[in-house]
């Protein structure tokens, strides 16, 4: 393979590395190369230097020629062929770097919650490689050209959306995914019940792969409305996790929270994620962030845009949700959801069976 690798015949990379390369001409002379923040998620990639490190391509036996080159996530990268011919190829992020760029989170101590499948929150961190201690990832948050890179702290959460479709496909309890809120608005409250949906364990924070899904606090009196308000509840007292994290790991406490993805739609979910956070949470004018970031990335490499301030200045908010309940009340819910947590742990063990 080495002699393969060497003489050109093979090559890797992610999935922005193959689209670059068939844009521009595959086989045919194509451009090999991939971004920092796409380079860091294969684990490979010094995040100090930005570039393939040295001891871990040894270490898995990887050949250097085999990988892309490493570029900024804003700059050309080469020249797209038919039926694009001609155009420039200027912007790459990952999906996540993306929505935050799309959100104008370009400075530290700035932040979006992506709503999708899973949920993913970004802290920018700036110039600073923050090294978590409380269970986020860090990575890389995007590099313009020749300036600095810029760096963010990550908590992933598995189970979000991927919940209400769970509820529809397994249960259901609802026909489509936007009828969860108005069966969750037909109760006042979640009746006592709390919805943990460790289905693969859970995410950051804890990291407990042990952990199985539960719903707690049963009784006669819960019925399938409260289970779908517990499921909503659910995606913000996680959300509200991640965000102590990172409150811890930086000192920097949110004073806002940017918000895409496809829940954002849910005006309960919402609110009440502005509630048990504390803080506004704010949906943008145009929601789809993650291509508005890429394409963002793409005018600034070819002078459509001169800079992220100009970009700033596009950023438009569409509504915002302020929190309405107290301190007291906020605090006594998110203790009774780490009670519920506490009972989904440790469930797998040598004498469980996985399916």
């Amino acid at each position: 393979m080495q002699e393969r690798v060497l003489s050109g015949e093979l090559a890797a990379g992610t999935i922005d590395t193959w689209l670059l390369w068939n844009l521009t001409g595959g086989v045919h002379g194509g451009v090999h190369k991939t971004d920092v923040t796409n380079a860091s998620r294969t684990l490979l990639m010094d995040l100090a230097t930005c570039q393939w490190d040295s001891e871990l391509l040894a270490a898995f036996d990887i050949p250097l020629a085999l990988l892309p080159e490493i570029c900024s996530s804003s700059e050309v990268y080469g020249t797209a062929i038919s039926p694009l011919n001609g155009v420039p190829v200027s912007g790459i992020l990952g999906d996540q770097q993306a929505a935050t760029f799309g959100q104008a989170a370009f400075s530290r101590g700035e932040a979006k919650n992506t709503y999708g499948t899973g949920n993913f929150l970004i802290f920018n961190t700036g110039e600073e490689i923050k090294h978590s201690q409380n269970g986020l990832l860090t990575t890389v948050a995007y590099k313009l050209g020749n300036s600095p890179t810029h760096y963010a702290l990550e908590g992933s959460i598995a189970v979000t959306g991927s919940l209400i479709q769970w509820l529809r496909d397994n249960l259901g309890i609802i026909s489509s995914a936007s009828e969860v809120e108005t069966l969750a608005l037909s109760v006042p409250d979640n009746g006592g019940a709390y919805f943990v949906p460790a289905f693969s364990g859970l995410f950051a924070p804890r990291w407990r792969p042990d952990a199985r899904g539960v719903i707690v606090g049963l009784t006669r009196y819960v019925n399938k409305a409260h289970i779908a308000r517990a499921a909503l509840e659910a995606v913000a007292f996680q959300t509200r996790e991640v965000l102590d994290a990172t409150n811890l790991d930086t000192g920097v406490p949110l004073s806002e929270v940017r918000v895409d993805g496809g829940m954002i739609a849910n005006e309960l979910l919402m609110q009440f994620q502005a509630d048990v956070l504390g803080v506004p949470v704010i949906r943008p004018v145009v929601a789809e962030t993650t291509a508005l970031g890429a394409a963002y990335a793409a005018g600034l490499a070819v002078g459509y845009w001169k800079n992220t301030d100009e970009l700033r200045g596009l950023w438009k908010e569409e509504k915002r949700w302020i929190p309405h309940i107290s301190e007291d009340e906020r605090e006594k819910l998110y203790r009774i959801w780490n009670k519920a947590v506490d009972k989904s742990l440790n469930w797998m063990d040598e004498d469980s069976v996985q399916n």
